[in-house]
């Protein structure tokens, strides 16, 4: 695929979401207190340094509504990682829990921060027997054409990789929403996890898709895709187009 771009805004191998909400709902409550309390519904282009919330219209209601659902959990206020370890720090199952959370976090490197710094380092398209298509990064704001282009019926999956510092970032997740002549025809929701910050770069590869194919299906699309967390802190948006075509473009 090949695309017009307009940007707002592995380490240890594939990270894998958690295996389970209530578990993801923990970690988001050490993310925000440093401590769990028993019976508690809380668990686990071009970057900003401190990235803005998403821009919100109409076709975020999806989101919105995912984000009431968020909001009548209160996971209290963001703890430093710091401050994250001296909690409940008598408590030997529990500390040692957070380290494993938390890894071989520099807690030089952190000091204080409260807030996680997520930077998408690279994107990536993979279909079996085609090279890797790398999507550039950071993309120029602006620019014009496809950013890129997809045979139609063809498999591919979609590679991610980040960095994460400062803090843990709670639930970070993808979305992509796509139109065709106006219409919204495909609207997608992926749960990366929850991340510890660490000086190696986390990499996530999507399940595998097929492209739509036929008549009807070939041609340009626009798209919009975001990286959030559960606070619906914006990493990155890129707005872009892209093409599906009968067959892959000529490789240069």
């Amino acid at each position: 695929m090949s695309s017009a771009v307009d940007a707002i805004s592995c380490s240890k191998g594939i990270a894998a979401p958690p295996p389970e909400e209530a578990k993801k709902r923990v970690v988001a409550a050490v993310a925000k207190n440093g401590a769990v309390e028993n019976g508690s519904d809380a668990a686990n282009g071009k970057q900003f340094s401190e990235a803005p919330h998403c821009r919100k219209d109409n076709d975020d209601e999806e989101e919105d509504d995912e984000e009431k659902v968020t909001k009548a959990i209160d996971l209290g206020p963001r703890v430093s990682i710091k401050d994250q370890l001296e909690k409940d720090k008598d408590d030997e199952s529990l500390r040692r829990w957070k380290e494993q959370l938390l890894g071989s976090v520099d807690l030089n490197s952190v000091g204080e921060t409260l807030e996680p710094d997520v930077k998408i380092m690279s994107l990536a398209i993979l279909s079996p027997g085609r090279p890797d298509i790398f999507l550039p990064l950071p993309v120029e704001p602006n620019a014009k054409g496809v950013w890129f282009t997809l045979k139609e019926g063809s498999l591919y999956k979609l590679k991610f990789t980040f960095s994460v510092s400062n803090n843990i970032v709670s639930g970070l997740r993808y979305t992509n929403a796509v139109w065709k002549t106006g219409i919204k025809v495909d609207s997608h929701k992926e749960m990366l996890g929850t991340f510890s910050p660490q000086p190696e770069t986390y990499t996530y590869v999507t399940p595998e898709e097929t492209t739509p194919s036929g008549m009807f299906a070939r041609g340009s699309y626009s798209a919009r895709t975001k990286f959030l967390d559960d606070d619906r802190k914006c990493y990155l948006e890129i707005n872009y187009t892209f093409d599906i075509r009968r067959e892959w473009p000529a490789l240069s």
